[in-house]
């Protein structure tokens, strides 16, 4: 509650300034505040003691502490309730087309190509907070995941999903992972519709040929970006199988076809990126995050409630009690 707790006029504070002055001006006045007797002798008189002489000076301190409250009040204190509306005024639909070939379980990013890709993905969905997004998974062949939808749970649980499996043929079927997220966009009305295409290998596999899915993305007004995934030389792949059903590993060329990759970019009007490791794929989703911003409309609506009554009513309370025990308990000696 206190982070919503402002004041309207907190200028009113200077006069706090003031109470250690009027209370040091009282200590310094309060032995000239009773009269004086001057006796020759005090026999005859039967001495008393009473503590009343000294607690008369509670009475400044409630006047002083009063007048605090009351310079609280005047300063306005309030609460500040901040409700916001956005609307979105260009909203983007993105397929991620991501491939889920062998290769994918290469080391040379950690723990894997795959598993590091998911990872900087989910960020990159989460941070999409008003667009669609859809995914498509290829290999050999490929097929959409998830359809282009704001559900961005639904899209981030099958991204957690991904996995590698030998249901889908081997190989890397570039032109039909671009050709399937191209149909899942061409229908799409949004003002601005997006592919996402990684790979980390060559096209050797489908009947689709990747630059005339390229023509195809141009057709509809779908920007490509695509993404070469691999270190640079030789990496960790998979290279057999063992009896157990684990996969044996061992250093082979990392091959990519980057003029492929290049050429579908410049065709679609799109970028072509080179991740060599898990940081440099991180850069490229937050690169291409900032190219393809969606326009947000956000209005604040503030409502404010004013708090300086209780302090008014503490402080005039406290001056009533003053007066009453000025003019009641320590009426003899005031």
């Amino acid at each position: 509650m206190l982070e919503n707790f402002t004041f309207e006029n907190p200028g009113f504070f200077w006069l706090l300034a003031l109470l250690p002055l009027l209370a040091a001006w009282y200590f310094w006045k309060k032995d000239k505040q009773q009269a004086e007797l001057r006796m020759s002798s005090l026999k005859g008189f039967k001495g008393t003691k009473s503590i009343l002489p000294t607690l008369r000076h509670i009475l400044i301190f409630l006047r002083l502490l009063a007048l605090a409250f009351f310079i609280v009040a005047m300063a306005r204190p309030r609460t500040t309730d901040v409700t916001s509306r956005t609307s979105s005024t260009q909203g983007i639909d993105i397929v991620l087309a991501i491939d889920v070939s062998a290769s994918m379980l290469a080391r040379d990013l950690k723990p894997n190509r795959l598993e590091a890709l998911k990872e900087v993905a989910a960020e990159f969905i989460q941070d999409r907070v008003t667009d669609r997004i859809g995914l498509v998974v290829y290999a050999g062949e490929s097929f959409t995941l998830t359809p282009v939808t704001s559900d961005k749970v639904v899209v981030l649980n099958a991204l957690k999903d991904i996995e590698y499996n030998n249901v889908i043929e081997g190989g890397t079927a570039i032109g039909m992972g671009l050709a399937t997220s191209v149909n899942r966009l061409k229908d799409s009305n949004a003002k601005s519709k997006v592919i996402i295409l990684l790979t980390d290998g060559v096209n050797n596999a489908g009947f689709i040929d990747p630059l005339i899915a390229s023509e195809l993305a141009v057709e509809y007004e779908i920007k490509t970006y695509t993404i070469g995934l691999g270190s640079n030389g030789m990496a960790l792949s998979p290279i057999g199988t063992l009896p157990n059903g684990q996969f044996q590993y061992g250093n082979v060329p990392v091959e990519i076809d980057e003029q492929l990759m290049q050429d579908i970019a410049k065709t679609t009007g799109g970028r072509y990126f080179r991740a060599t490791n898990n940081e440099k794929l991180e850069e490229i989703y937050e690169e291409i995050d900032a190219l393809e911003k969606t326009e947000i409309e956000e209005l604040k609506y503030y409502n404010y409630e004013e708090r300086f009554r209780p302090f008014l009513l503490i402080g005039g309370l406290l001056l009533i009690m003053e007066l009453l025990l000025r003019f009641t308990i320590f009426r003899s000696f005031i």
